[in-house]
C-alpha cells in the first residue's frame, strides 16, 4: 500500500510517500480501501507534535476517510465486504488502505460521493454538535461565526441556516466574505489579520451596527486569540460563546463581561463527546445525513490533491488559503 508518512516532527515538507505492506484487520476492525481523505486544521498540528494526540512515528496524518471495505476482522458482524463507508480514525488517513475499529466506521448513502463523505463527519459533526447541543441554537436567533470560510465554519453556516438562524460570517478577506454569502450567510464582516486594541474596538462596533442593541445570541469561535474578546462584547443577554478552536492562539477573556451580559462560555469537544455518549452521537449522525439527503448541507470542496501531493494539501490549509474543504484523493 501507499502512505504519506510523518517520520519526524516538522512541517508538510517532512512528509514522505512510502510503500509498505497492506495491514490486515484485527478482531473488531475492518480494512478500508481509501478513496478520499479529508484535510483538516489538526493535520497541520499533529505532524509538528502540537496536537493533543501524539502518535508513534511513522504515522500518516488524515483524521477522516471514505472508501470501500475490503476485509473484515473477527467479531465484526455489522459490516460486509464491498460496503461504502466513512471513518474517523483520528489520524492515519493519508494512505491507500487503513484498518479502523468498526465502531468508528459509518455506512454512507449510495449516492454520496466518496469526496463528500471524506469531508463530512469531522466538520459537520463538530458544527452540528456545537450548535444543536452546546449552543442550543434556536430558529430566529443570530449566530456569528469567526473563521467562517474554513471547514467547520462553512458547515456551521449551512447547519445554522437549516435550523432557521440568522448567520453573520466573520472572515479575513473580501474573497472569503463573498464565498460565505454565496453559501448562505446573511451578512459578513471582514476583520484584520493583526488585531490590536483599536482593531478589537472596531470589530465590536461593526458587529453591533449589524445586530443592533439585541446582540449576538450565539458566537461560534473557531479562531480564538485576540479576536475572541471583541466577540464576547457583542453578545446578547443569556448568549452562548462556543469555544471551537485556537489557530490565532488561546484567548484571554475578561470574565466580568460574562457577568455583565449573563452569558456563557461553552467548550466544544466533539471527539470526546462521540466517545462519552455514542448513542446520542448516532442520533446526531442520522440528523446530519437527513440534512444531506434534503440538500440542506453539502461539503463545499474547493481544492483536491492526489496522495503524493498531500503535503501541499496540508500547506494549503495551514496557510489559511482554503475556502470550505480540501480533500486528498487516491487512485
Amino acid at each position: 500500500m501507499k502512505a504519506m508518512f510523518s517520520t519526524a516532527p516538522g512541517g508538510p515538507e517532512t512528509l514522505e510517500l512510502t510503500e509498505c505492506p497492506t495491514p490486515q484487520p484485527k478482531p473488531n476492525e475492518v480494512l478500508i480501501c481509501v478513496k478520499a481523505a479529508g484535510v483538516n486544521f489538526p493535520d497541520t498540528l499533529i505532524i509538528r507534535d502540537l496536537y493533543q494526540i501524539k502518535p508513534t512515528r511513522p504515522f500518516a496524518p488524515g483524521g477522516e476517510v471514505a472508501g470501500i471495505i475490503e476485509a473484515i476482522g473477527k467479531d465484526v458482524d455489522n459490516f460486509t465486504e464491498g460496503e461504502r463507508v466513512l471513518a474517523v480514525p483520528g489520524f492515519g488517513g493519508f494512505v491507500s488502505h487503513i484498518t479502523v475499529d468498526a465502531d468508528k466506521v459509518v455506512k454512507i448513502p449510495d449516492k454520496m460521493p466518496f469526496e463528500d463523505a471524506a469531508c463530512f463527519i469531522f466538520t459537520y459533526g463538530t458544527s452540528h454538535y456545537a450548535l444543536r447541543d452546546r449552543g442550543n441554537l434556536k430558529a430566529g436567533e443570530t449566530l456569528l461565526i469567526s473563521g467562517a470560510a474554513g471547514g467547520v465554519g462553512v458547515a456551521a453556516i449551512e447547519i445554522a441556516k437549516a435550523m432557521g438562524a440568522k448567520v453573520i460570517a466573520a472572515v479575513s478577506s473580501q474573497e472569503k466574505a463573498d464565498f460565505c454569502r454565496q453559501i448562505g450567510a446573511d451578512d459578513a464582516i471582514i476583520y484584520p489579520k493583526k488585531m490590536d486594541k483599536d482593531a478589537q474596538k472596531a470589530l465590536s462596533n461593526n458587529i453591533k451596527n449589524i445586530v443592533g442593541t439585541n446582540g449576538v445570541n450565539v458566537v461560534y469561535d473557531a479562531v480564538g486569540g485576540d479576536y475572541a474578546e471583541p466577540l464576547v462584547r457583542t453578545m446578547a443577554w443569556n448568549g452562548r460563546f462556543l469555544v471551537v478552536g485556537f489557530p490565532a492562539g488561546i484567548p484571554k477573556i475578561p470574565l466580568n463581561l460574562t457577568l455583565l451580559k449573563s452569558c456563557q462560555i461553552v467548550g466544544v469537544f466533539w471527539g470526546a463527546f462521540t466517545l462519552r455518549d455514542p448513542k446520542k452521537h448516532e442520533v446526531y449522525l442520522a440528523e446530519l445525513f437527513d440534512m444531506y439527503n434534503k440538500k440542506q448541507v453539502k461539503p463545499q470542496i474547493t481544492e483536491a490533491f492526489k496522495l503524493e501531493d498531500a503535503d501541499k494539501a496540508i500547506s494549503y490549509v495551514a496557510e489559511r488559503k482554503a475556502l470550505g474543504k480540501v480533500v486528498v484523493t487516491m487512485d
